[in-house]
């Protein structure tokens, strides 16, 4: 299996995997602070109130912890885990290739 270094599309990968993960992770913000406004009328006490808050504060904080450490290892790694991606594509176009020929 050769490859070779920094290959760009190994860039393009990781970018887009990048991109996608922080989408996801504003995302999640975003709906986590929507549904919190749109329940407030329906919290019947204070208590209530803070039990949620924080409860929904700790997933989105354990979420987005989990997340960054992904892009984190995806980013460290990346020639070894796209790299099997990237080679296993230029196989099967190999394999296409040969197979119109």
């Amino acid at each position: 299996m050769q490859q070779r270094l920094g290959d760009p599309r190994i860039a393009k990968m990781y970018g887009g995997d990048r991109f996608w993960s922080y989408a996801a992770l504003g995302l999640l913000w975003a709906l986590y602070a929507f549904v919190f406004y749109k329940i407030q009328p329906y919290i019947p006490s204070p208590e209530v109130f803070w039990l949620l808050a924080v409860g929904g504060a700790l997933v989105v904080l354990f979420n987005t912890a989990s997340i960054l450490v992904m892009i984190s290892h995806l980013g460290e790694d990346r020639e070894e885990i796209y790299g099997l991606d990237v080679y296993y594509l230029d196989e099967a176009n190999k394999q296409k290739s040969s197979a119109r020929s």
